[in-house]
């Protein structure tokens, strides 16, 4: 299977969204299609097996609409040119069409006469219907030719309503001329073009700022870099940098991609990345992220990942996917756009028919049936969803939340708890030995460094903190036999032919050593929210290291933040009760599910989804990616180079707690947004459609009308970053 994404041409409402996914699952082997008005994008999944690429844009090519591709740009790039372009071909057609509607309007509606007659019509009525012809055929050409595809396809929509609106009017004048009548709605048919015309244009402008997230994100990247090579500075275009080469970056410059510090130190501002303002200090050693900013010292880099590869190029892909997907609420406003054409065209029928009956007069019939259908353009419910989830995900990217898709927006907003694992999340991840206490003949130091003989071959950070100690202290290690891993209860191993093990009280009792003279010293290190590790010789307790982390400093924040928003919280850890209670209780957590295995936290989750909660689980991502999953909402804490981790529907770049507030923050307030968009798309047709149909809503306000909702919607959506940036 295979997914792609490409670019569509000539798409401008709901209905045209509903005619390519149809053509899309029609191709053999296509699983998936999903189209995205405001992007004017398709991602399709498919089987290469039966279909290519080619099959997939003959089929759009088939319904009517184009494919735009572009070797040398990515698709988000080359769909940003696309917005650009439809925003200055709208502004084009929308400016022409207002300057030669008003004299249209100005003389057809005030009657007046140049007091000349060609071919025995009044030569002002002449300039009326010359100037309506040009905006209604040629102007407004994009809509009769809309109305065929939809014809040839049997699937009516926007197009089809405004078309047959327009080509009413124009074509009842003409007849009214030519049979010697008085009634001529030529301005009419004219000044409905030109204000959805205008419309389409502040539609798409808003749109093009809804949309601007990934522009911006592909704009921080830098354009050139400084490769030293042989000892000397040259200056190459990014792209041809590789892994493994050695870059000077100056102070303020942009870091060109990512890397590993090697020589100087600095400070960086990361806040494009992570959502934080205060720089971030760099030594040898330490990571750096492309497009970040080195602010004041000169640092030398190794080039680790370049190109596709790099922490900005995998975030705007997330950003790019999650715009293009679509939320469950979307599917259904798509669904009902596409029965709904068909049922305003019976409405406008029976309107024109009702009034001819009731009133005898077949202008009055006309301008009514145009009245309902121009006022009942479904272009608003098309937009209610896509522009809400540009505007959120775009947002969310700028603060250092990545959203992957619009399905996690919609879970965010139902979550009744919020479950922390402690280390990494909670805590700094960085644990360090506090406390060394040897129970019988040996001292500290050998206590010390049997320990970190044994865990140095271990990955857990409670094993890297104990041989941070030793070393130092520059103790000497021993050879290891045999070592065995004891997942999320210690390890062991062989060191001078004696079976040295070490790992937590609970391995201890299960081992049958004997832990009754260490009890008292235990509890009261747990209590002070150190996690205590035993060290035995031949099951034989010989010494006890307490290793305490450091809590996050918005951690406690966090937890008091999702009480406010009337969401509980949870700690999830492999500690024993009392460590972490003592650790909750300084949070403010009030449950505390305690020595869980790694592989247990799954069934946790799943214990309190099947009380009827929904839950939202935050790990790191590795160990925890099974809890993750099973979880309804995953949120995985990014370290800045796992940002494309597959478990977790939200990743967070900076690691903050905190931010996973912001991230169900911010999936409310979209969501409200969207519903919100759709309620007043809704509503705002279930109220004009009956108006219009009694006659009570000239074609003319009808036009203006259904513009503004449209650009309503999208404003609406825009105003997500106004209220985002008061979290």
């Amino acid at each position: 299977m295979k997914t792609t994404t490409f670019n569509i041409t000539g798409m401008h409402c709901a209905s045209c969204v509903v005619m390519n996914e149809k053509s899309l699952k029609k191709v053999p082997g296509v699983t998936e299609a999903s189209v995205n008005l405001p992007l004017k994008q398709a991602t399709v999944t498919y089987d290469e097996a039966q279909a290519t690429e080619r099959d997939l844009h003959q089929a759009i090519k088939s319904a009517g609409y184009g494919v735009a591709l572009s070797e040398n740009q990515p698709e988000h790039a080359d769909s940003s040119h696309l917005r650009q372009m439809e925003v200055a071909i709208a502004k084009s057609r929308s400016l022409v069409a207002i300057i030669l509607a008003v004299p249209a309007a100005v003389v057809g509606m005030s009657g007046w006469s140049f007091g000349q007659e060609l071919y025995g019509f009044e030569l002002s009525m002449w300039l009326v219907a010359v100037l309506s012809l040009v905006i209604i055929l040629y102007l407004g050409r994009q809509f009769h030719l809309g109305l065929l595809k939809e014809v040839r396809h049997l699937s009516p929509g926007m197009d089809t309503l405004i078309s047959l609106g327009t080509l009413s009017a124009l074509g009842y004048s003409v007849w009214a001329m030519t049979a010697g009548e008085n009634d001529f709605y030529f301005e009419t048919g004219a000044i409905i073009t030109a204000l959805i015309l205008l419309g389409k244009f502040f539609e798409a402008r808003s749109t093009g700022q809804a949309s601007a997230a990934i522009a911006k994100l592909l704009e921080l990247g830098a354009k050139t870099a400084h490769l030293i090579e042989n000892g000397e500075e040259r200056e190459v275009d990014i792209g041809a940098v590789k892994a493994g080469d050695v870059l000077l970056v100056k102070p303020g410059e942009k870091i060109p991609v990512d890397g590993r510090v090697v020589k100087g130190a600095s400070s960086l501002d990361e806040s494009m990345l992570t959502g934080e303002s205060l720089p971030v200090d760099k030594k040898i050693g330490d990571d750096v992220f492309g497009a970040t900013i080195n602010i004041n010292g000169a640092i030398e880099m190794k080039a680790t990942k370049v190109g596709a590869n790099t922490v900005l190029a995998q975030i705007v892909k997330l950003v790019s996917d999650a715009q293009t997907k679509k939320a469950p609420i979307q599917k259904l406003a798509d669904k009902i756009s596409g029965i709904f054409v068909p049922i305003v065209l019976v409405i406008a029928a029976g309107t024109a028919i009702a009034w001819y009956l009731a009133s005898g007069d077949v202008s009055t019939a006309l301008i009514n049936a145009v009245a309902v259908m121009v006022i009942a353009c479904p272009c608003a419910l098309g937009l209610a969803t896509p522009t809400a989830i540009m505007v959120g995900t775009g947002l969310g990217a700028e603060r250092g939340i990545l959203i992957k898709n619009g399905e996690a927006l919609e879970k965010g907003k139902k979550i009744d708890i919020m479950i922390f694992d402690k280390t990494g999340t909670l805590t700094v991840g960085k644990p360090t030995v506090t406390n060394i206490a040897p129970i019988g003949s040996m001292d500290e130091t050998a206590v010390l460094q049997l320990a970190a003989s044994l865990e140095k071959l271990s990955e857990h950070p409670l094993a890297q903190a104990v041989v941070k100690a030793a070393k130092e202290k520059n103790l000497s290690l021993s050879e290891v036999y045999e070592f065995q891993n004891l997942a999320g209860k210690g390890v062991k191993g062989i060191i001078d032919s004696v079976v040295i093990t070490i790992g937590s009280p609970r391995l201890m009792k299960e081992l049958g050593a004997a832990t009754q003279a260490a009890e008292a010293m235990i509890q009261d290190l747990e209590a002070q929210a150190k996690t205590v590790v035993i060290l035995a010789r031949d099951n034989k307790i010989i010494g006890l290291i307490a290793i305490a982390d450091t809590i996050k400093p918005d951690a406690k924040e966090a937890v008091a933040a999702l009480n406010k928003q009337g969401i509980a919280s949870a700690m999830i850890t492999g500690d024993n009760r009392r460590t972490g209670e003592a650790i909750a209780k300084e949070l403010g957590i009030s449950q505390v599910l305690a020595e869980v295995l790694p592989q247990d936290k799954a069934n946790e989750v799943k214990k309190l989804q099947s009380q009827g909660q929904k839950v939202a689980f935050i790990g790191d991502g590795i160990n925890d990616a099974p809890a993750l999953v099973q979880a309804d909402l995953g949120i995985a804490m990014g370290t800045g180079t796992d940002i494309a981790m597959e478990a977790g529907n939200i990743v967070l770049v900076a690691g903050s707690p905190h931010k996973a507030v912001e991230a169900l923050y911010l999936s409310r307030l979209t969501f409200k947004t969207i519903k919100q968009n759709l309620f007043w798309a809704f509503a705002y047709n279930a109220a004009a459609i009956p108006l219009a149909a009694l006659g009570l809503l000239s074609p003319i306000i009808a036009a203006g009308a259904m513009a503004f909702s449209s650009t309503s919607v999208v404003l609406n959506s825009l105003r997500i970053k106004k209220r985002g940036a008061r979290f």
